[in-house]
Formats: C-alpha cells, structure tokens, sequence
C-alpha cells in the first residue's frame, strides 16, 4: 500500500505513546458536514499526533477534510504518567482549533466520529458504550480495554448495536512488511519495549505493540504461551495450531526500541525501523468512510488473551497456558 509521505520525526513513545511531528501552521478545525472528529482522553501524545495531521494548514489529501473538532480531556486521573499530561495537551490542541468539552456527551454532540483515546484501559468500556449509544463509529486506541473480560464487552456492544470498531497499534504498520508473503511466513520473532503499569495487565500497557506487530505477521490461531519473566526482561513463546512459533521478546532496559525478524519459506526478513503514526490514520479515516475494520474482531481479541494467558503463564512459574482457557475465564466474567 502507497501513503503520502508528510515527514513524521520519531522521538520515542513513551509511556503510553510519544512521538513528536514536526512543527506545521495549523487551520482552524472547521466543521466540515460528516467529516467531524472528536476525541474522548488528552492523556496521550497520541491525541496531539493526530490532531497535528488532521488539522494542518495543508493535511494530507488522504485524510479527506476529516478534522478534530472537538475534545474531552479525561482520560486518566489516577495514572499520575498519563494525568499530568492533560493540562499541557489541552492547550496544544486549544491552539489548533479544538474546542474542549466538559462532558462525553459534549463531544458526541459536536461529531460525527470518535477517536477513543483515553490512555487507561479500564475506562473504555464505560467510555465507548456512550459511543456506541450515540450510534457512532469509534477508533480505541491500544489498549483496548484494561481486561480481557471487558475487551470482550466491548464487541459484544460493538454487534449489540451493530456499529463496527476498529483498534490497533501503529506498530502494525512498521516497515519491512511490505515485502512479506503471509501465506510464507514460517514463524516470527518481534520485540519492543514492555513497561508496566500496576493497574493493567502487564503486557497491555506497553507490550502490545510489539505483540501486535508479531500478530501482524503470523495472523490468528494460537493455541498456547509460556512466559520467562524478569524485572529487566519479558519472553512470550506462542505454539500456533499449524505448530508454527512466534515469540515476542519485551524490555524494561536500555533503548526503547521496535523490530523483529520473520522467517519465511523464502529466507528471513527484518522488521523496523517504526513507521509512524501515518499509515495508521490513513486506515482510521477510511474505516470512518466505510465502516470496513482492517483488523478483525477476533485477531483483536486474540491479541488480549494471548497477552493474558502470558500473564497467567508468569502467574503459575512459567507453565504453558492456553488462549482458550483464560478466554472462558473472561467470557463468565464479562457474561
């Protein structure tokens, strides 16, 4: 696939996401009829990216006019990483011609879709069930929930009321898989950083992104984990049905990085460098357009419970764990 390439400049995503984009004059959001953008959470860089894109002076003509018109700030109040950023993001974004609203609802009323961008998991089920209520088409930002028994809530709601939703990480789309044949792919190594936050499941607050990119490559259809864990260091080994393996390496030390290698029946292939944060809006903006998700319900919700059943795996010293057992586990709960 072909993206327009506006020069993104990659820092590093920081706890819950941070990258910077260059300086640009931004147009004051208008309100463009069915092409309004709200978003729910300022606790994120990720809401000051894609403001940046979609509301520069000259945005990509792939984005179609869809602008942000709108913002609710909350978001994390008891996550003092992601807490602290609000005040300073509300400003960014004031200044680029989005007006803060106090309340979802406000939000809901003043566009057409949603960006959930909310940096704590545990508010997106409550969060976008008002979304889903208003009968709009929401993009949930990684992760997707706090659980995996409210990951399943949410698209549970998401057939209730018949609305599509689409989530990923931006990791997704690093370079090098342009030139992948899926169908080839024999296994897959992957690996970014993992930092943990006490009030979420260990890999959901970092380690997705890497997850993520391992599922990109491999698809659907692991069986079973198991988990080595230390302070520094996390390995996850993933058993596919077809007896292919994928592992997914997580860091806590040195460089914040993102890569992997994909082992293919046509030799080997290396993933990165990350490719920010642009294919990613193109897909959101045609999802809007649509209503076509470019990621499936169920890989989504196999990527939770694969980074569930690691942290059961980690729970019981290492034991393999399988997906289908901590996916009952939610489904009771979530019931």
């Amino acid at each position: 696939m072909h993206f327009s390439r506006r020069k993104f400049i990659h820092s590093s995503l920081a706890a819950g996401a941070g990258l910077s984009l260059m300086q640009v004059p931004f147009a004051k959001a208008g309100r463009a009829d069915g092409k309004r953008v709200g978003i729910i959470g300022l606790d994120t860089s990720h809401s000051v990216a894609f403001v940046k894109a979609l509301n520069a002076e000259q945005p990509d003509t792939a984005y179609d006019g869809f602008r942000v018109t709108a913002a609710y700030p909350y978001g994390s109040k008891d996550i003092e990483s992601s807490a602290k950023r609000i005040p300073g993001y509300i400003e960014e974004v004031k200044k680029m011609g989005v007006e803060i609203s106090g309340s979802i609802q406000d939000v809901l009323a003043k566009s057409d879709y949603i960006l959930l961008e909310t940096n704590d998991g545990r508010l997106h089920l409550q969060q976008a069930l008002e979304v889903f209520k208003a009968g709009k088409k929401m993009f949930i930002d990684k992760p997707v929930a706090g659980s995996l028994s409210d990951t399943l809530a949410i698209y549970e709601a998401s057939k209730k009321y018949k609305i599509p939703v689409f989530s990923a990480s931006s990791l997704r789309y690093i370079k090098g898989l342009e030139g992948i044949d899926k169908a080839k792919v024999l296994g897959a190594d992957t690996y970014s950083p993992a930092t943990l936050e006490k009030t979420h499941p260990d890999l959901y607050w970092y380690g997705i992104h890497g997850v993520e990119t391992l599922y990109t490559v491999m698809g659907t259809g692991c069986k079973s984990v198991t988990r080595v864990s230390t302070p520094d260091t996390d390995i996850v080994v993933g058993i596919w049905e077809n007896g292919r393996t994928g592992t997914f390496r997580g860091t806590r030390t040195g460089k914040h990085d993102y890569g992997g290698t994909v082992f293919t029946e046509d030799g080997n292939k290396t993933l990165g460098p990350y490719a920010g944060y642009e294919p990613l809006l193109v897909d959101i903006i045609k999802y809007f357009k649509t209503g076509e998700m470019p990621v499936t319900p169920e890989e989504t919700i196999e990527i939770f419970a694969f980074m569930e059943a690691a942290d059961e795996s980690k729970r019981q010293g290492g034991k393999s764990v399988t997906l289908e057992s901590v996916l009952a586990k939610a489904r009771k709960k979530s019931s």
